[in-house]
This record gives C-alpha cells, structure tokens and sequence, in this order.
C-alpha cells in the first residue's frame, strides 16, 4: 500500500505546485498596466479557442477552418443584438448554436476524408466564409467590418474596462480547462483517444468513430465561437479579416507547440505565442522565422510539444 500511496502524494505536490504558479502568473496582470492586462486577455481567449481545436485533434483530425466558427459566433451575436436589441446572453446562444449546427453539417460530410484532404477541405470553408462576409455587405459590414460595438453587460453590469473584462476571460480559460480534464477523463474521452490511436481497432470494438468525431468537432467548434462572441465584445470592432486563415494557422501552431495530446497545451501554446506578435511588431519577418524555427524544433525533439517536457499530471506523456 505505502509504494502505490507515495507517487500519488508526489504527482499532488507537483500539481498544487504549478497549479499556484499559474494562479500567481493570472493574478499579476492586474498590477502590470494596460498593455499586459491585453496580452493577458488575448491569451485567456486564445487557451479557449486553442482547446476547442485540441478536441478535434485528439479525434484524429486538424481543422483549418477553427476562425471560421469564431466568425460564425462573433457575428451573429453582434448582428443579432444591432439588428434586434437582444441580449448578449440570447445573442451569444443563438451564435454558438448555428456554429454547432453548421459544423455538425460540414462534419457529418468531411469527417470520413483523412489527412491532406480533411485539412484542404476546412480551409476552403474558412476562405469560403471569410469571402461571403465580405459579399455580404449590406449585413456585414464587408471589408469595413463593424465597429463600436458594446461591451458585454450582464444583469446591468458591464465588462465595460480592461480590468473587468480579464477577470470574465479568466475564469472562461479556467472553466474550458476543467472542461478539457473532465472529458479526456471521461469513458467518451477515452474513446476520442482510441480513435486518435487506431480508428479502425476502435471501429472493431463498437464504437462509431464517425460519430465520435463529428461530436468532437461540434464540440472543438462551439468553444471556437464562444472566443469569437468574446473576441467581438472585447476589441469593439470585427471584419472578415479578423478571422481569417491566418487565425486558423496560428491557433494550430499554439496547439502543436504547445502539445496536441496533452490537456495542458493549449495552455502552454497560448501563454507562449500569444504575446510574442506584440514584442515582434516591428519585424514582422523576424516573427515569421522565429515562428518557423520554433516550430521545426519542437516537431524534431519534442513531437508530444512543450506540455510533455514535464510529467507532473498523467505519468508519462503520449508521444
């Protein structure tokens, strides 16, 4: 009993451990200023929007349209409370629920296409969705975008300052976290990551690996248009270009270098690459190779990413 007893006690300590460093490094933004209360908010948006991505990872497909139902989230809940005065709790559930309904019809076509195809296939959507916002301007805005849009204000309080508004992002990162934990230590978690590991043994098992993955992908795709409903109320201003493929390709990034089979990834990936297009604003080429060397590194000598350096929550990390 005791050598079972004593790593369980370790791994404890270990999370308690990081678990206040983190609690720590959410707490100083607060006292940093302005420009790191941004950065801390984009990153809380981005750990949402990344786990979102990492649930249609781990079902053995990468989406390259994930700003695709950030845009389909962000402008409905906008135009809905423009056009019709609704509230940003009606607009909000009215955004996420046609983005689950469109990516459960994109995915009940395109999830039995594998690899390259699946990955041509989203990234058409998002170009395709990118372009329709822009036709359709007399609704959109077009390529102007709309702007002064309202804060988020629930029963009369307004998250209406920096401050406030970290403070919903914060505990919105959080709650997808616990989220992520919840499900991968769920039985339908676990048939997710049978399906990653073998879809065809897992097909000889019972289990329907085409509805895994569309619920995998509704799911990935809600949480992206909660960020984008969020994105939207926070910056006050959206447009076409504003979820473009090049947000797609980001929010991959995060996840690769992060860890796609980790639950601490998108953590990791978001705290890391959201701040640095601010410090490389002035070489946007520099960026680009940085982005590049990283990347090739981390696929080289650490392919389960950045998470997997330390095994301080599931043992040893899935390579």
């Amino acid at each position: 009993m005791t050598q079972f007893s004593m790593p369980d006690l370790t791994l404890g300590r270990k999370q308690l451990t990081l678990l206040g460093l983190l609690g720590v490094l959410s707490i100083v933004p607060w006292f940093m200023g302005a420009f790191v209360l941004h950065l801390a908010i984009l990153t809380s948006l981005n750990i949402l929007m990344v786990n979102g991505l990492s649930i249609i990872a781990r079902a053995g497909q990468l989406s390259f349209g994930h700003a695709a139902f950030a845009a389909i989230g962000a402008y409905v809940s906008v135009l809905f409370s423009v056009e019709f005065g609704w509230n940003i709790l009606l607009t909000s559930a009215l955004g996420i629920a046609l983005a689950a309904g469109f990516a459960f019809l994109l995915g009940w076509v395109i999830l039995r296409l594998k690899g390259v195809y699946f990955v041509l296939v989203t990234f058409s959507f998002g170009e395709l969705m990118r372009l329709a916002l822009l036709d359709w301007s007399d609704l959109t805005g077009g390529a102007n975008g709309i702007a002064n849009i309202a804060p988020i204000s629930i029963f009369d309080f307004a998250f209406d300052s920096r401050s406030r508004f970290y403070a919903l992002a914060l505990i919105v990162a959080i709650l997808s976290i616990v989220l992520m934990r919840r499900l991968f230590s769920s039985h339908f978690g676990q048939a997710i990551d049978a399906v990653y590991e073998n879809a065809a043994l897992a097909e000889s098992t019972g289990l329907s690996v085409h509805r895994i993955q569309i619920v995998a992908f509704v799911l990935g795709s809600t949480l992206a248009a909660f960020g984008g409903i969020l994105q939207a109320r926070y910056i006050g201003y959206i447009s076409p270009e504003s979820f473009n493929p090049g947000i797609s390709v980001a929010l991959i990034t995060m996840l690769v270098i992060g860890g796609q089979r980790s639950v601490w990834g998108p953590l990791v990936g978001a705290l890391i690459l959201t701040p640095l297009p601010e410090l490389f604003r002035g070489a946007v080429h520099t960026q680009n190779i940085f982005y590049g060397a990283v990347l090739i590194l981390i696929l080289r000598f650490l392919p389960g990413g950045l998470a997997s350096v330390t095994n301080l929550f599931k043992g040893k990390e899935k390579q």
